[in-house]
């Protein structure tokens, strides 16, 4: 039987064109079967307040950079969007006087403008790298040439994967297309037109510039926008599954303010029983030996049908 159309954007892959029974399968998951789903590789972690979640999330970062040395440097992979932990991290380290200099940090992704071909500019009121640690006092932070973010021309960034510095820890949050920086499915056309790649095939790709789902530029329109869909690019620069797997240990963050009740659990589910499909990006996560769920109890809400 051939996949079904998605019911977002006829065009592209999605988790809309997935089998029936997994997404009622993951919509009748409560709280609590949802907390039961961890197994060995995949853990899953509920916070009962805000203040714990991002406290928790910071702590990683602290917990990296607390490994590295100037022989051993050790790194950490995250997110600018959320950016709640960020001044968190900043002022966690400047508290406790601890000294990051030989640590190293990987932004995930940046918006990729296609009047100019290139990145966009740290002036763009939706760029990533503007939201860096520059709170960090600056005898106790890194070198900026131990900052590392995504550019149009990946090769740079993609040699600092393999320059001897060990990413202990990559951070994610998990948009509505379920993506994890802008690994966003791929559009539904050429050699893919009647099935998504498979796993191995999606898990081939390195950092990137990628076509973004309209699913995801909506969603970053609601979150960052105020609704403005006009302004977001289309397209931008993703880590990739590749680099991915060069990082010990990926900690996805789920505060309910990204991803939706069904979307936490159909992620949640395809993770735990081993069901990897590249129109749900995400769920390739079930072949990384170490992974790990958080999510803020409040944020995870209830796939009940109610009218509003």
């Amino acid at each position: 039987m051939p996949r079904k159309l998605s019911s977002i954007a006829p065009d592209w892959w999605d988790y809309t064109t997935l089998d029936n029974d997994i997404i009622q399968a993951a919509a009748r998951l409560t709280p609590d079967k949802m907390l039961k789903l961890s197994r060995p590789g995949f853990k899953v972690i509920f916070y009962d307040t805000l203040e714990d979640f991002y406290l928790a999330e910071a702590l990683e970062y602290v917990a990296a950079w607390k490994q590295s040395t100037a022989d051993n440097p050790v790194g950490i992979c995250g997110p600018i969007g959320p950016t709640e932990q960020l001044p968190l991290v900043a002022r966690l380290v400047n508290e406790l006087n601890l000294n990051v200099r030989s640590g190293h940090f990987w932004g995930m992704d940046e918006w990729f403008d296609t009047v100019t071909g290139t990145e966009v500019p740290v002036t763009h009121p939706l760029s990533f790298e503007r939201y860096c640690f520059n709170r960090i006092r600056r005898e106790l932070r890194m070198p900026d040439a131990s900052l590392h973010f995504p550019k149009a021309d990946t090769r740079a960034y993609r040699q600092s994967w393999d320059s001897g510095v060990r990413c202990a820890v990559m951070q994610g949050g998990q948009g509505d297309v379920k993506h994890w920086a802008f690994n966003d499915p791929l559009r539904r056309s050429g050699k893919f037109k009647s099935a998504p790649p498979s796993p191995a095939e999606y898990r081939k790709l390195a950092t990137r510039v990628v076509d973004l789902h309209p699913l995801t530029i909506a969603q970053n329109a609601r979150t960052s926008g105020g609704g403005n869909i006009s302004m977001v690019p289309t397209k931008a620069i993703s880590v990739g599954p590749v680099e991915t797997w060069k990082a010990e240990k990926v900690s996805i963050w789920h505060a309910g303010m990204h991803d939706n009740p069904f979307g936490q659990r159909l992620t949640t589910f395809m993770i735990s029983q081993r069901i990897p499909d590249a129109s749900v990006p995400m769920s390739l996560l079930a072949e990384h030996p170490n992974v790990q769920f958080n999510f803020y109890r409040g944020g995870i809400g209830a796939c009940d049908v109610e009218m509003h």
